[in-house]
């Protein structure tokens, strides 16, 4: 899989022939999608946004995007959990790579395709990404940590986890670090279940995490750095994708409805044509926006300055949360809308044209980081964006 091509074509085989026929059953027994996971790490695309001078496919965002896309067509959590294991690694790769730990770790997820899970979320913080209660607790050349994550995904399935934490003990609860730990460098004490309405094959219950590491495991970018530049960035983009997937399947499922409706019908366009219109050109603008902002981000990054400045700017957060709320919120209309197209047939649970598992997955993307918490975020940065009007 030597080019872009090739690699999206594996990834279609994968979600036609593999991901698709357990769909059901893993979403059914709230179970990780392990047949899909078991062909991805086979097609060697776990490692696909490693760089190639390490071993790795150095594929773009854009690329990552339309494979997330294609999972999620047949089954949103194979994407969703495909997504967040690609954003971590791209952390890693954007932040770690320059020192001889990480440089050898991405070797190693380029030959045994190991999984990465991530542990931002923690017990206390009120669901902020950017407090941590727990520190790096330091014995001379030793470091430790324990922390109570309420959500885990992927958890009990990954190789390895990655964990945002105070930097030290005596550091404020915003100064944090990325800390990559093996899974035999930690003990997992699961402290709830995972029973919901959708994305149930992510199987994301909490756990306490304590784990031992040295000191060379730790992220040397601060974690302020890794957020605003690569990992809400790859967040909102590559989750975005997964929406886009599921939305696209939505409406590939409700235009099938109407061809069926309208082979009965001939000669007349049946009444369910002009909302299968409207969806369809909302799906466009969906695709638009994600396809327009993955555009822009990867000509920043592909600058020789990182594109630094303007990732740091007040007004590329605004528009990168505005593209999460977007998406999040059009996903969900956009399947309800194909359900009402398909009628009894797409509220159905079973049946080709079966809507309610996607409509399920669709209302996790507002909780996604809630869509309130970055509305709040973005009243606070409206306060001082001056964009070209402002005087």
């Amino acid at each position: 899989m030597h080019t872009p091509q090739a690699r999206l074509e594996t990834v279609r085989r994968i979600a036609t022939e593999v991901t698709g026929p357990a769909a059901v059953a893993v979403d059914h027994d709230a179970r990780f999608p392990r047949e899909s996971f078991a062909a991805l790490k086979e097609a060697r695309l776990l490692s696909a946004c490693v760089p190639t001078v390490l071993g790795g496919a150095g594929a773009t965002i854009g690329e990552l995007a339309t494979m997330c896309e294609t999972l999620s067509q047949k089954c949103a959590s194979t994407g969703m959990i495909f997504a967040m294991h690609q954003i971590q690694v791209a952390c890693l790769t954007r932040h770690g790579a320059d020192t001889a730990f990480f440089r050898s770790y991405l070797g190693e997820v380029v030959a045994q395709q190991r999984l990465i899970a991530s542990v931002t979320s923690e017990a206390g913080v009120g669901g902020s990404v950017r407090t941590s209660i727990s520190p790096i607790m330091r014995d001379g050349a030793c470091c430790s940590l324990k922390k109570d994550g309420t959500v885990v995904s992927y958890g009990e399935a990954a190789d390895d986890l990655l964990i945002t934490v105070r930097r030290s003990a005596e550091a404020a609860a915003g100064d944090q670090a990325l800390v990559l730990v093996r899974k035999n460098q930690c003990a997992l004490e699961q402290t709830g279940s995972w029973d919901t309405f959708g994305m149930r094959g992510t199987s994301s219950p909490g756990y306490i995490v304590t784990a031992s590491f040295p000191e060379e495991q730790i992220v040397p970018a601060p974690f302020a750095e890794i957020l605003q530049r690569t990992m809400v960035p790859f967040a909102h983009i590559l989750w975005g994708a997964g929406w886009l997937g599921i939305a696209s399947d939505a409406v590939a499922r409700a235009r099938a409805f109407v061809r069926g409706v309208a082979r009965q019908m001939p000669g007349t366009t049946p009444p369910q044509a002009i909302r299968l219109s409207e969806v369809a050109a909302t799906l466009q603008l969906m695709r638009a926006q994600l396809q327009s902002f993955t555009r822009r981000y990867d000509e920043l990054i592909a600058r020789a300055d990182g594109g630094s400045a303007e990732l740091s700017s007040v007004g590329f957060g605004i528009e990168m949360n505005n593209l999460k709320i977007s998406s999040s919120r059009l996903v969900a209309e956009i399947v309800t809308a194909a359900m009402r197209v398909c009628g009894m047939s797409g509220y159905r649970n079973d049946g080709p044209f079966s809507l309610t598992r996607q409509l399920r997955d669709a209302h996790s993307a507002a909780l996604m980081i809630g869509n309130d918490r970055i509305h709040a975020s973005n009243a606070t940065l409206h306060l001082v964006y001056k964009d070209d009007l402002s005087s």
